[in-house]
């Protein structure tokens, strides 16, 4: 009785709406009940999923971080503080915040890595990946800005040698860097515009950047780890004569896969946030607990962990303008990727030894430079090491046309296997 009372409200709203939005039901088939993904996903297809997943707790405990908040130097810090110990449960949404920032790259990260593993920048799936590294490129400026905001030690001297960068620039530096910050060092101006930015002009370049890239996305279908367009193969399955023999609807099939992938990120968030919301001074540095002063300088002055890559190869470099080309050329250069793979099959496990061992070295050189980045970049071996591993860097994406022409390459196979 109590079933059937459910089934016709249920039924009863969703003649309602039918009838007063009736677009809302072919989007949703479109992109969830119809959409036929490869059947043949595996753990590294989690991560796109989780990142929404971060995306929704970012910006909800942002809104309630707003509330208490208070952008202006004289008031920030103390702000952060009154959250953490006065304001009921504030210390539980800044430490969600927090962590969900650095999980958020961590998913980002892997999720990149999939995708040149599996070759999912390649044709037909070109903006797609352009549209992903968009997300990139403003979830770092998201990150940074947030950064700056709680008014620590390290906000303040971070956001100083950050946009000092900027002063490299020949003719326009040094009044791009006033600009940005608003005076001639980080203060109250800083702090409010990169509050309007945080809160309000980057949340919303990034929800309409992700909407862009799902859309590009099931435009032309997902990719699948052998590599295979499941659209060209056989059609015809249970659930409709035309969709691809290879594919299952991403609802249910993959929604239950993803919300098992959902539980043990939350489950792995509770532990760090409840047992260890710095993480050893990764995720929250310790130089972050004192308020700002602009007449101490920290002892190492060095970004979150997911820009110290990326530092590390402006450290390494003598010249400043020419470390600002290097870092900045090391994110714009994964753009062109899509052009620079020559390889004829996409996926990792149809190419030969070389493909293999030069994404292993770019993983090496990446996790190695964040190391780098990360330490107080003093000793002489350091430097040198450095320059080793930011030369093999970009001698990936150099030489990319010449060694994925003349790896070997496997037979791929006309349908999508099951192996893993």
């Amino acid at each position: 009785m109590a079933d059937n009372i459910l089934s016709r409200t249920v039924s009863g709203v969703s003649n309602w709406v039918n009838e007063r939005a009736p677009g809302l039901v072919p989007v949703y088939r479109k992109h969830v009940s119809e959409y036929y993904a490869p059947k043949n996903f595996n753990f590294w297809y989690y991560f796109g999923s989780l990142a929404m997943v971060i995306l929704v707790n970012q910006i909800v405990t942002g809104i309630f971080l707003t509330m208490h908040f208070k952008p202006s130097a004289a008031e920030a810090f103390a702000s952060v503080e009154y959250i953490m110990r006065d304001v009921e449960w504030g210390w539980l949404i800044r430490y969600m915040h927090s962590t969900g920032a650095s999980l958020f790259f961590i998913v980002v990260y892997l999720h990149m890595f999939r995708g040149l593993m599996y070759g999912s920048y390649k044709k037909p799936r070109e903006l797609v990946w352009i549209l992903g590294m968009l997300i990139y490129l403003v979830l770092m400026a998201e990150a940074f800005m947030g950064y700056v905001l709680p008014w620590g030690q390290m906000s303040f001297w971070g956001a100083k040698v950050i946009i000092s960068l900027f002063g490299a620039i020949p003719v326009i530096g040094n009044g791009l860097t006033e600009w940005i910050m608003g005076d001639y060092l980080p203060g109250d101006a800083t702090l409010n515009r990169f509050f309007a930015l945080h809160v309000i002009a980057m949340p919303l370049v990034l929800l309409l950047l992700v909407v862009l890239h799902l859309g590009a996305l099931h435009e032309v279908g997902s990719n699948n780890p052998d590599g295979v367009e499941i659209k060209k193969g056989p059609k015809g399955n249970r659930w409709s004569p035309t969709a691809p023999t290879d594919g299952i609807p991403f609802h249910p099939y993959y929604t239950v896969k993803d919300l098992f992938g959902v539980c043990f990120l939350l489950t792995l968030a509770a532990f760090i946030i409840f047992f260890a919301p710095v993480f050893g001074g990764l995720f929250l540095e310790h130089d972050n607990f004192t308020e700002a002063n602009r007449l101490v300088t920290p002892e190492h002055i060095k970004p979150v962990w997911y820009y110290t890559p990326y530092y590390a190869m402006l450290r390494v470099i003598p010249n400043k303008l020419g470390g600002v080309m290097v870092m900045f050329s090391a994110i714009a250069i994964l753009f062109l990727v899509p052009w620079l793979d020559k390889a004829k099959v996409k996926s990792v496990r149809y190419r030969g030894p070389i493909s293999k061992l030069m994404l292993g070295i770019l993983v090496v050189c990446f996790v190695w430079l964040g190391v780098i980045g990360s330490g107080p970049g003093t000793a002489i071996w350091e430097t040198w090491v450095g320059r080793v591993l930011t030369f093999l860097y970009f001698a990936f994406f150099i030489t990319m046309p010449l060694w994925t022409k003349i790896d070997s390459t496997k037979q791929v196979p006309d349908r999508v296997t099951t192996h893993d």
